[in-house]
């Protein structure tokens, strides 16, 4: 099985299938295709599949023009037909692993995808799963289900193994062709064909680890990292407010240190699939072993509560200026959780919509890159780009993402007041109306 799976990845007769077409997903099938080998995408979403095969992208880290030229050879198409699994050489499962309202893994979507494929494994496949997930889950959900579904016996029949998803949506340099990859499967033979795979595909390096479980924890503890250290500067962020100290220059002077530090920013909180929601995956299954993850609760703790002081700081900016939030017009500059994006997913921002409007506030929002989102049980829509004198009528501005393509000169010269939670103004003069987080 070995040989002959190596022998396809050198001839490119290799087929692979991407479950889920998603921020993931669909950036590694068009990878995938873009590097010789016939890829099919598979979705329950009927939407998704038929924008593919019309050519149609709808991620930002797919080029339009690469995934119409894909579709149109051929080399890539989509279908909610998981019976064409019994085609695949080589199958990745990037489906979302989401919190539960107890926020607890809500581990379904990869439980349904191994489900559906184990009906229609052949022996001599690869399995990678590639959607973040508590340490454990390829050999204790995954495998069970794929053996008892197929009759097939793992590293006998076909190889399973993990290789987190390093996707950052925006980043101009490091894109999912070029970022490296970390793989860990179950036998050595499993690792070596696996990894020749990726090293197929991806121009970046492929590391190879002993087992699915480092590799699961590896990816845990990337995020976990961010998620501690964040944590440290907003916690940082409120003190140096009461001391009436700039953490941002605080920031500012000690990543002039060439060793040591690494610089981390303060803001409305945590947005995107992966840094708000990863530790609660560790922290979970941690209490499988009597394990408390003190320090990492703890970050989770004030990062959580971000939006919420976000919201109190606006309180009392707007009653310094005698004006009650009950009722107060404010206008929050951007709605996704992360700067020139388009997803909103966990963002803080709305959050921070949802919690002002709580309070009373007559609250919209202006994002050129998210005309409308729905999350969290709140629905909104952009406003167009508000004139000087709609600006002068808000009786605060809150800026909630940094995007570019804002015009925050105009903003500084017509507001009443403005709250900079992601510093974005730190080159604009004056500053009387500006109040940084």
């Amino acid at each position: 099985m070995k040989q002959q799976l190596l022998e396809k990845i050198h001839t490119k007769t290799l087929k692979t299938g991407v479950v889920g077409l998603g921020y993931v997903g669909l950036p590694l099938a068009v990878e995938k295709a873009k590097a010789g080998f016939e890829t099919v995408g598979f979705d329950i979403q009927p939407a998704k599949v038929d924008m593919v095969n019309a050519g149609h992208n709808y991620i930002g880290d797919v080029v339009d023009k690469e995934l119409t030229e894909l579709v149109q050879t051929g080399k890539l198409r989509a279908t909610t037909d998981f019976s064409f699994i019994r085609e695949m050489d080589f199958i990745a499962i990037c489906v979302p692993t989401p919190l539960d309202k107890h926020q607890e893994p809500d581990i379904s979507y990869v439980r349904d995808s191994a489900t559906a494929i184990a009906k229609y494994l052949k022996s001599g496949t690869m399995v990678v799963l590639e959607s973040t997930t508590y340490p454990g889950t390829t050999e204790e959900l995954v495998k069970p289900i794929l053996e008892k579904g197929s009759g097939l016996i793992c590293g006998k029949d076909f190889y399973l193994g993990f290789s987190p998803e390093r996707v950052d949506p925006g980043n101009l340099i490091y894109k999912t062709k070029n970022t490296p990859k970390v793989v860990g499967a179950i036998g050595e033979e499993a690792a070596e064909v696996i990894s020749a795979m990726y090293r197929e595909v991806l121009e970046g390096d492929v590391y190879t680890v002993s087992s699915p479980a480092v590799a699961e924890m590896e990816k845990i503890l990337e995020n976990t990292y961010r998620n501690i250290n964040i944590g440290l500067v907003n916690e940082l962020g409120r003190l140096c407010h009461e001391m009436g100290i700039s953490i941002w220059e605080v920031i500012d002077a000690a990543k002039t240190k060439p060793y040591g530090f690494q610089a981390f920013y303060p803001g409305p909180g945590l947005g995107g699939h992966c840094i708000p929601l990863d530790p609660y995956y560790l922290t979970w299954k941690a209490r499988e072993y009597g394990f408390h993850t003190t320090l990492i609760e703890n970050s989770m703790v004030i990062n959580d509560s971000q939006p919420e002081y976000c919201v109190e700081r606006a309180i009392h900016i707007l009653n310094r200026e005698k004006k009650a939030i009950n009722g107060a017009k404010i206008l929050m500059l951007g709605i996704a959780y992360k700067q020139n994006i388009d997803d909103y997913r966990e963002s803080p921002a709305i959050r921070v919509y949802k919690e002002l409007k709580k309070v009373g506030a007559q609250v919209e929002y202006y994002d050129p890159w998210v005309p409308e989102f729905k999350m969290y049980g709140e629905t909104g829509k952009s406003v167009a780009e508000p004139t000087p004198e709609e600006i002068a009528a808000y009786d605060l501005v809150m800026i909630t993402c940094s995007h570019t393509n804002v015009d925050y000169k105009t903003v500084q010269k017509n507001a009443k007041m403005i709250f900079d939670t992601k510093n974005a103004m730190k080159d604009i003069s004056p500053r009387e109306n500006i109040e940084v987080l």
